[in-house]
Order: structure tokens, then C-alpha cells, then sequence
């Protein structure tokens, strides 16, 4: 009698632990086939948008990324808005606390223009926004600083978004969303592994999933986690831990979501680290000009950091015969000048602010010179050089200075392309191919490569200069950026691709990869 009673109460015991927990959340999938973790990008991405805005996560989405993290308060008339800090005052123009403040008053604040001019038009972000604009497209990561629990959970399910959120707020705070939703809507808190017992912190909180700080995951921790259908989310923000060691260390250990500044590094390094070969390579267009200012050193070390193969940097002479990174004959675009390159002085040029149109965190970033363009390309990655303005000989000695004999390519007219063949015949050239016709013509100048237009794109012409020992590029800039056209492509032959959007192309070769190892699958 007194074993069955025990039995009886461990299966209570048991079974009222399971209840405590979400097990096993279905989340909704933006990203198929999956990957084998999933990004949450903090305050959506603020390194090249203003932070909890929809251009923010609009990027994301755009990019592939699983999740936005946005933060949530309350306005004075118990409106949810989507702002970090208490106070208005260091992402709009205005002053004051989120709490004072009616939603119309918070409305009409430029919330963009701290970042750059170019966001001007942004305005304060409703959570009820926010869900719609995700819907269907990315997952939510709901950073709860000011909540009326029973609220957002109507904003939620009134936007049928309950497998696309994920409410982290004190334990608290999440008995009253689960309460409110009868557990329909997903919930997370920290776990600290040093100060909490496991046992009583799944009974008290039961949450969907935990937010781990990234020095404290072990790979017992997330399997106890995962025993009980609980998701582990590392936190892994800030210099200490948002980079590819710490990745790697909690990829290892069985995060199942990490939380980032930096998602293009961390998934170039998710895929890179399992030794897939890349069937193509990437040249990143002006630099990684998605994340920082064109033709600056941050836009050339971005792409050296995500291992791209090669930067693209146009090239342009001064009024004194020297040479800077700029993509136009005038200042007027990406500077704070304007004029003429030709008319400006090397020292008037290289003054100059170019990134601070982009965003604030570049508006110390200066045009730089060819020579530090070069130098910021590191030891491996190789320079798609685009000699806008500059004389043959010039060119062919910076490559020679600098030691690119085996990882450059210069692209230019057909005709400079051939006086830099009379000058050195080992400098790779890659002249334009706008017309299939045109193939024997550009072959005469003995290419390196050429810079195929998209739109000709075959496999007739691609293994025709082949045959010619020709390699084939192709921008795929603008309406051609998409994963089945790079797939496409890659299908028929190609050897590089110019893009703007590298997450992009990564994504293709994710998909690629994925097949390739459903392929090998035994049947």
C-alpha cells in the first residue's frame, strides 16, 4: 500500500513538472530547411538601421534571420510601442520618459534621423505594428520592460501570432501572459546555472524557453534543458561574446537560438565551420556595403571578416595624382562636400567624413586611400579592383607593392584591359561581356575572367569561355539578388558572384548544402 502511495505521487510529481513547462513550443519556421540553430538579432539590426524600428526588421527578414529582438514599453494612454530605454531621448528627437508620453505624442518624434538623414521618416514603432509586419515572414523575441500582460496577449492573438513570439520578461510578469492566454503564448526568462536550482526554477517558471549568458552554457545544461521540450537561447551580446570562439563553444554545447549584434558573422562562421565547400565564390560589392558606408575600410574588413572572397573598391585619382576609394566622380553622394574628385586635393579628399550619411557609429570614418583600402584586405582575401579613374601602370604597381599577384582582378574597358595586358601579362583582367557576340572580341584580350551581364547568363556561354580558359563574373545586383536566381546561376557554371546582399548568397549555398547532404541520405 505504501509503494503504490509513492509510486502515485512520483507520477503526480512528475506530471505537474511537465505541466509547469511549455514542452516542445511549436514555432513557427521563416527559414526552410532549417538550420541547425537559429539567429535572434538584437533590437532587430541596429548596425545598419535604426534599433527597434521596422527598417530594422524589414533587414532581417531580408537577410534570413529566424528572429528580431525588440523591446517593449507602455505609454501614458497603455499603449505597447517598441523602444528600448525609458526615455525618448537617445532615439528620437524629442525628450522625455516612454511613460509620460501619449502614443499620438510619440508619434510624431523623428525617431530615424539620430541614426542618419537617410532614416528621417521613421517613426516610433506599435507593437501592434510590429506583429503584422513580422507576420508570416520572422519570429519575434518580445523584450517585456513596461507591460500590460493581459494586453499584449490580445495584441498577440488578435494578430495570430502566437507561434511567432516569444515573451521574455521576470517570472512574474510571464505567470500573467500564460495566465492571460491559458499558455497559448510562448514564454522566456533568465536562467542563471550559479544561482538557480534547475528543478525548482522548471516548476516555478516553466517556461518555453531560457535565456543562458553564453559563459555559463554546458552541454549538460542544455540537455536537461531539451530532456523537457525547453529551447536554450545563449545571450551572446557585446565584445566578450559576440564572436566565432564563444559561437562555436555554445553551437557545441546545444544552444538552439543565439542572440547577436553580428548575424552575418555568425552564420558565415556556422557554415564555413562545417567544412562545406562553397561551389562559387563572393565578391562583395564597394565592400560589405550592406553594413557599413561603400568604399570604406569598415565595408572592406567586414567582408575580409566574413570570408568573402573578394572586396570590389573603384578607384579614382585626386587633383594631385594620388588615389582614393570612391564608387562616384564627385564628393557629393557619400561626403559631406561637393565637387569634383579630380578638383579635390588627396588631403582634401581623405579628410573628408564618409560613412556619417550612413550611420552614426561611421561618422568618423573617412574616405580612405587606395593604399589602406589594400592594406585592410588582410592576408587571404582577394580585390575585384574597378579602375574608374586611374592610369594602367599606377594600378599594375599597387598590385605588385602590395603583393596581389594571385589574388586580384581588375575590371575596366575592353580597351584597359588591353593596354594593361601589353603592360603586364600576368595581371588578371576582366574586361565586359554585355552580349554573347561579343565573346571572341573580349577573348582577344587575353582575360583572366570577364564580368558576364546577368541577363545573358548561360550554360552554352559560360562553358563556352571556359573552353576560351575564361572565368565568368556576373553582378547580380538589384531585381537579380534572390536566392533561386544566385542558385541558378551557380546551377550553370559560374565562378564568382558581385552582390550587395551576402546573407543572401549564403543563404543559396545553405540550401545547396542541405541538399547536397539530403543526397547522401541512405534510401
Amino acid at each position: 500500500m505504501q509503494r503504490t502511495f509513492f509510486f502515485a505521487i512520483s507520477l503526480i510529481l512528475i506530471a505537474s513538472q511537465q505541466a509547469f513547462s511549455q514542452p516542445s513550443f511549436h514555432f513557427y519556421q521563416p527559414i526552410t530547411p532549417p538550420r541547425n540553430i537559429q539567429v535572434m538579432v538584437h533590437r532587430g539590426m541596429a548596425i545598419a538601421a535604426p534599433e527597434n524600428s521596422a527598417s530594422a526588421i524589414e533587414m532581417c527578414i531580408q537577410d534570413f534571420c529566424e528572429w528580431a529582438e525588440i523591446d517593449v514599453r507602455l505609454t501614458k494612454d497603455g499603449r505597447h510601442v517598441v523602444i528600448h530605454n525609458d526615455t525618448v531621448d537617445a532615439t528620437t528627437d524629442g525628450k522625455g520618459r516612454v511613460a509620460d508620453l501619449t502614443l499620438d505624442e510619440l508619434r510624431k518624434l523623428d525617431a530615424g534621423s539620430w541614426f542618419a538623414k537617410r532614416f528621417t521618416d521613421s517613426r516610433v514603432l506599435t507593437l501592434s505594428e510590429a506583429l503584422s509586419l513580422a507576420k508570416g515572414r520572422i519570429n519575434l523575441y518580445l523584450d517585456c520592460k513596461s507591460i500590460d500582460p493581459q494586453h499584449l496577449v490580445d495584441e498577440v492573438v488578435a494578430a495570430g501570432m502566437e507561434r511567432q513570439v516569444i515573451v521574455y520578461a521576470n517570472p512574474e510578469v510571464l505567470t500573467q501572459i500564460k495566465s492571460a492566454s491559458a499558455g497559448s503564448v510562448a514564454c522566456m526568462t533568465k536562467f542563471r546555472p550559479k544561482t538557480m536550482l534547475f528543478d525548482e526554477f522548471v516548476q516555478r517558471v516553466s517556461p518555453a524557453a531560457v535565456e543562458i549568458d553564453a559563459d555559463e552554457i554546458t552541454p549538460e545544461l542544455c540537455q536537461r534543458f531539451h530532456a523537457i521540450g525547453i529551447k536554450v537561447q545563449a545571450k551572446v551580446l557585446g565584445e566578450k561574446w559576440d564572436h566565432p570562439v564563444v559561437w562555436g563553444n555554445v553551437i557545441d554545447a546545444g544552444a538552439d537560438w543565439l542572440q547577436t549584434d553580428d548575424p552575418a558573422g555568425l552564420l558565415f562562421f556556422n557554415l564555413h565551420r562545417t567544412g562545406y565547400q562553397f561551389p562559387v565564390k563572393i565578391a562583395a560589392h564597394r565592400g560589405v556595403n550592406r553594413y557599413a558606408p561603400e568604399n570604406t575600410l569598415p565595408a572592406i574588413l567586414d567582408a575580409a571578416r566574413l570570408g568573402l572572397d573578394y572586396a570590389e573598391i573603384d578607384i579614382r585619382t585626386t587633383l594631385d595624382g594620388k588615389h582614393v576609394l570612391l564608387h562616384d566622380s564627385t564628393l557629393n553622394r557619400t561626403t559631406e562636400r561637393k565637387g569634383s574628385v579630380r578638383e579635390s586635393t588627396f588631403l582634401e579628399a581623405t579628410s573628408l567624413p564618409a560613412g556619417n550619411w550612413f550611420g552614426r557609429r561611421f561618422r568618423e570614418t573617412c574616405v580612405p586611400s587606395f593604399e589602406d583600402g589594400l592594406r585592410a584586405l588582410g592576408e587571404k582575401m582577394g580585390v575585384y579592383l574597378d579602375a574608374k579613374d586611374i592610369e594602367p601602370s599606377e594600378l599594375i604597381d599597387a598590385i605588385h607593392a602590395f603583393h596581389l599577384e594571385q589574388r586580384h582582378v581588375v575590371y575596366q574597358s575592353v580597351e584597359y584591359c588591353e593596354k594593361i595586358h601589353r603592360l603586364d601579362q600576368k595581371v588578371r583582367t576582366l574586361p565586359p561581356l554585355k552580349r554573347p557576340e561579343q565573346l571572341d572580341t573580349v577573348a582577344a584580350v587575353h582575360p583572366y575572367g570577364v564580368d558576364a551581364a546577368w541577363s545573358i547568363l548561360s550554360e552554352e556561354l559560360i562553358d563556352a569561355c571556359h573552353q576560351k580558359g575564361i572565368l565568368v563574373f556576373s553582378d547580380a545586383l538589384g531585381q537579380n539578388e534572390s536566392v533561386d536566381e544566385y542558385k541558378r546561376a551557380i546551377h550553370l557554371g559560374i565562378d564568382c558572384i558581385q552582390t550587395d546582399h551576402p546573407l543572401r548568397v549564403l543563404r543559396a549555398m545553405e540550401q545547396l548544402a542541405a541538399k547536397e547532404m539530403n543526397d547522401l541520405k541512405p534510401r
